[in-house]
């Protein structure tokens, strides 16, 4: 395997110790990168590391602290960062096995995947990358990789599995905080329906082909033009435009217009409301009397 390991260890369940190692399972996308350059001379604006007095200083002599007073400092040189000792920096222990979905998405950070280190440690990978199929569970731990512990999954993956590093719970905003101005009114049900029935006609399968990053492909047209002398046209109206977008009145006719136009939203099934005929007059009666009343803007 041509790519070298982000962290060689094991597995530990129970009396079982499995060697493995893990890789990275992302990379980079082609993004676009672009230096400060100092426009007068055209010259790429470089960076020294300095020190207050003294001026630029060697690498050599720069190591890590951490300030515990103001402008007092606890000096560590990287072998004692290094010699703190963790278990989990050689070990996977699985303390814990729980359903997929009983973790939120939002724990989720990065994947990477996880091969046994050896001929003699596939077979305990195997039984283990099995039981956790069969079982339909993730497997929970901790692993200290690069400087820090992480809470980690373990999960079956093709022929292998997947590890992916997750958040602690003070590194999530809580949602409640963002969430709680929105109405909690049901929603109208025609309308509702026509949403799902949208919803279903462009359901389909993923596959992360089907996407690419357009703006990457936009930046590398805009450079092109550029080395060419060219400049882009922006057009005013869309400079100006509001990026929400514009205000939909009708939230029906949007919806219907979607579907196609012509799409009729599905028969919904009478309710009990609907039923008591009489009963809807007369509420409608009562509000209509009421109307003139309000107060408007």
């Amino acid at each position: 395997m041509a790519a070298r390991p982000y962290w060689r260890g094991q597995i530990r369940l129970a009396l079982v110790s499995i060697p493995v190692e893990i890789y990275s399972a992302t990379k980079s996308g082609a993004t676009i990168a672009f230096n400060q350059i100092h426009e007068p001379s055209g010259k790429r604006i470089k960076y020294e590391k300095v020190v207050p007095g003294i001026g630029p200083v060697d690498v050599d002599e720069i190591v890590k602290g951490f300030e515990y007073s103001k402008g007092e400092y606890v000096l560590l040189d990287e072998k004692e960062i290094e010699g703190v000792k963790l278990e989990s920096k050689k070990t996977l222990e699985l303390t814990q096995f729980v359903d997929a979905h009983d973790i939120d998405a939002i724990y989720f950070e990065k994947p990477y995947y996880v091969v046994p280190a050896d001929d003699l440690a596939e077979e305990a990978f195997i039984v283990l990358r099995e039981a956790l199929r069969r079982t339909r569970k993730i497997g929970l731990g901790q692993l200290a990789m690069r400087g820090r512990e992480y809470v980690v999954s373990i999960k079956a993956c093709g022929r292998g599995m997947v590890m992916e590093t997750l958040r602690y719970a003070d590194e999530v905003n809580k949602a409640t905080s963002y969430f709680r101005d929105i109405g909690d009114a049901d929603p109208d049900e025609e309308l509702l329906d026509l949403a799902t029935t949208l919803i279903d006609k462009k359901t389909g399968r993923f596959d992360a082909n089907d996407f690419h990053d357009r703006y990457v492909d936009a930046l590398k047209d805009l450079i092109e033009r550029k080395k060419k002398g060219k400049t882009l046209n922006i057009d005013a109206d869309e400079k100006d435009s509001d990026p929400r977008g514009s205000n939909v009145v009708d939230l029906m006719a949007a919806l219907k217009k979607s579907l196609g136009g012509s799409a009729k939203a599905p028969a919904r099934k009478p309710t009990a409301k609907a039923a008591t005929k009489p009963a809807a007059k007369k509420a409608e009666t009562k509000t209509a009397a009421r109307a003139p009343a309000r107060k408007r803007a």
